[in-house]
């Protein structure tokens, strides 16, 4: 397999650069074969085992197990330097993004559309935001750290502590919003979800981890990220390709659903980046950490909020279809705030 990394500068392979065309073909091409193939999608459906769907439980295995060989838990041994980027990147991840995200939810899916889209319909759109918001980024973190030219070290280090934390709090908080926003909660599903999609991830990474640096240290970790980067990509497409397999009848019907997402999370992202940014800039935070810990803050885990959204809701939600527009919007608004914060450098004191 080809290491597509080395295709486009910063950093930022083919793949990532246009990984919102991508997903758009995927959304077509499952629209198109969920009307030709039906019986072939209700048969995919029908593989599960305790609420969790097999073959999207492989897909998201090949989206979320390489991301976590990349994380190196001896960069927590770092926290304690300079702790400012650090403690802004957790407070917006934490305390702020998680609300905001619901509340943008409740207010456009709950008054603003309530006369454009069905109430079941508006509680499992908002569930996938829920789910978003909730779900911090941890791979195409990498990716804009490079376009910005911030400090890789420091970089690691903020998402090894997010997904310490989102192993303890992801469950707890979805509950919590679900909850408030009067949306059942299957606890078991979602600790199961947690499980399988965060913390046997996790586990696995850790030890393919240590097993290449045992190897060859970290270039044998990023030549054996390389390999499998195609199939993290091809396992994205496959499972969005299967949801608009099963939500082709529902677009058809309201083909606006899609903006109608994209609104609240558009307004999240850059509203999420203006507080991180902010925050970052008043407290005087180097520019090779600030621009960092604000994406970090605005980009989302999409591929554990689709693998959530499919083990709470089903592979024919609103929740699933949510989460799903959060990946066709995501890349273009974060290259659009990596080209800001490369031009508002000199806003922020040198490294």
């Amino acid at each position: 397999m080809t290491d597509h990394t080395a295709d486009a500068p910063g950093g930022m392979g083919t793949f990532e650069r246009w990984l919102s065309l991508w997903v758009a073909l995927a959304m077509g091409a499952g629209l198109l074969l969920g009307n030709l193939l039906p019986g072939v999608f209700q048969t995919l459906a029908s593989a599960e085992i305790a609420r969790v769907n097999l073959p999207v439980a492989v897909l998201v295995w090949a989206m979320v197990y390489p991301m976590m060989v990349g994380v190196d838990f001896g960069a927590l041994r770092q926290v304690g330097e300079r702790p400012k980027g650090l403690v802004i990147t957790l407070t917006v991840n934490w305390l702020i993004k998680p609300f905001t995200m619901a509340a943008l939810g409740v207010l456009f899916f709950n008054h603003v559309f309530a006369g454009l889209i069905p109430p079941e319909d508006a509680q499992g759109y908002l569930a996938g935001l829920i789910l978003l918001g909730a779900a911090p980024c941890t791979a195409m973190v990498f990716v804009w750290s490079q376009l910005t030219r911030g400090d890789a070290t420091y970089t690691l280090m903020q998402v090894s502590v997010n997904d310490v934390i989102m192993v303890f709090a992801f469950a707890p908080i979805v509950a919590l919003l679900l909850g408030v926003t009067d949306i059942a909660v299957p606890w078991e599903t979602l600790l199961l979800s947690v499980l399988l999609y965060i913390l046997i991830p996790l586990i696995a990474g850790i030890a393919t981890r240590s097993r290449l640096m045992r190897q060859g240290g970290e270039a044998a970790v990023e030549a054996f990220r390389a390999r499998v980067k195609p199939i993290t990509i091809l396992g994205l497409l496959v499972t969005v390709l299967l949801l608009f397999g099963f939500q082709g009848q529902v677009i058809i019907d309201t083909p606006l659903v899609i903006t109608l997402i994209a609104v609240p999370l558009l307004l999240q992202s850059y509203g999420i980046f203006i507080i991180a940014y902010g925050l970052a800039r008043a407290w005087r935070v180097p520019f090779n950490v600030a621009a960092p810990c604000a994406l970090i803050g605005t980009s989302n885990f999409f591929e554990l909020a689709v693998a959530v959204a499919i083990s709470l809701f089903g592979l024919g939600s609103g929740a699933a279809l949510a989460t799903v527009v959060g990946v066709l919007v995501e890349v273009p608004v974060m290259l659009s705030l990596v080209a800001f914060a490369n031009r508002t450098r000199h806003w922020f004191p040198a490294a």
